[in-house]
């Protein structure tokens, strides 16, 4: 079998476990549909992308559709990118001024009409065999690479501030949902500067380091996308979305400065007071034993309004809601754990008891304050 044989193999197959993975986002059982269905979209059209290695064999006489697709993976990232919106924030919904985001693609096709869309079939050809020598080709390939690091940046800006919200507003200790979408971001940021090296290649005298480097880029993709099949299949109920509402404390100051600071020259004495009943309450009452504890809850809980208790916490007691909290369930596990009627309980009991629901995030908690895993301190 020779490279480009082989490169056709890899090829189809990275396009069909693309759609497969397509067909499975579009048809399983899930609450976030919007989600799986901008994924779905994003994967047909990384599937017609990849159909590039092969789709030579059937575009003859069919020059508008092929140059047509090339223009399509301007709609790729937009579609991550509105993606992650939809799994970060459950309450995100597409709008009309989302359709902005489709001004690249729309924008490039028009560059094309005057020389290719509306040229005769001899200019046609003639564009099409030199593409890479047209004006029109370096400004679409300048323009997809400036969109695809925007978006790329974007997302990563997102999943700060998500990571920075979900911190300060919630306990569950499962950080799935930004871990999957950090790490297909940087596959996808990695992925690509491949792509954009092997693309570079093409204006050498290298050519069979060029053949080579799409036999690597096919494969990459190849890898990605059954990396995409066996998560999606293995965790098809994956996200957890956060309310896009919700504002750090930090947003919230600035916007109360000359409130913060009479209270903090004229009522330190309150929010003394109000930090021990919060603890009193955390101490006897014991709500982080609930591992879905938001702030909202323990808010509605001591009947103080969310975004003074996000302030105190957050500003005041110089800790994330999920810090704060998660500190009463180890301390709670370290009192099991030295509680000799308690021995016969397994560390994996002991963290579900205090709230906890995952022992890689327990044991992760428990030696941070603890510098000690659970069985050691146990044994000390």
């Amino acid at each position: 079998m020779d490279k480009l044989s082989f490169l056709n193999g890899v090829a189809w197959i990275a396009v069909f476990v693309s759609l497969l993975l397509a067909f499975f986002l579009l048809t399983v059982k899930t609450e976030n549909k919007l989600a799986n269905r901008l994924f779905a979209i994003f994967f047909i059209l990384t599937a017609v992308d990849l159909s590039g290695f092969f789709v030579y064999d059937f575009i003859y006489g069919k020059v508008n559709l092929e140059v047509f697709r090339w223009t399509t993976c301007l709609i790729e990232m937009p579609l991550f990118y509105l993606y992650v919106l939809s799994v970060c924030y459950s309450d995100f919904r597409l709008k009309w001024k989302h359709l902005l985001h489709a001004i690249p693609f729309i924008m490039v096709n028009l560059v094309f009409v005057p020389r290719f869309y509306f040229a005769s079939d001899i200019e046609k050809m003639h564009f099409f065999e030199f593409h890479n020598q047209m004006p029109e080709m370096h400004f679409f390939l300048f323009l997809v690479e400036v969109q695809y690091f925007f978006y790329i940046i974007s997302v990563f800006l997102i999943l700060k501030k998500y990571r920075e919200i979900y911190l300060e507003n919630y306990t569950n200790p499962s950080t799935s949902t930004y871990q999957w979408l950090f790490q297909i971001t940087a596959v996808f940021l990695g992925s690509h500067t491949l792509v954009l090296l092997k693309g570079l290649l093409r204006y050498t005298d290298f050519n069979e380091t060029f053949i080579w480097a799409n036999i690597l880029v096919g494969s990459v993709a190849l890898l990605v996308t059954c990396w995409f099949v066996l998560k999606a299949m293995n965790h098809p109920e994956l996200f957890r979305g956060i309310n896009s509402k919700l504002k750090l404390a930090k947003d919230i100051l600035p916007k109360e400065n000359q409130a913060v600071a009479e209270i903090e020259n004229n009522q330190n004495d309150v929010i003394k007071s109000q930090i021990k009943e919060l603890k009193q309450y955390m101490t006897h009452k014991e709500p982080y034993l609930d591992p879905s504890l938001t702030i909202q809850e323990l808010a509605n809980q001591i009947n103080i309004p969310v975004r003074d208790l996000s302030v105190l916490i957050n500003h005041y007691m110089d800790q994330h809601f999920f810090d704060f909290v998660n500190e009463y369930r180890i301390q709670k596990a370290m009192h099991i754990l030295k509680d000799t009627s308690k021995k016969d309980l397994t560390i994996l009991e002991i963290l579900y008891e205090v709230g906890f629901n995952s022992k890689s995030s327990f044991n992760t908690s428990f030696k941070k304050y603890t510098n000690l895993t659970p069985t050691a301190y146990r044994n000390t």
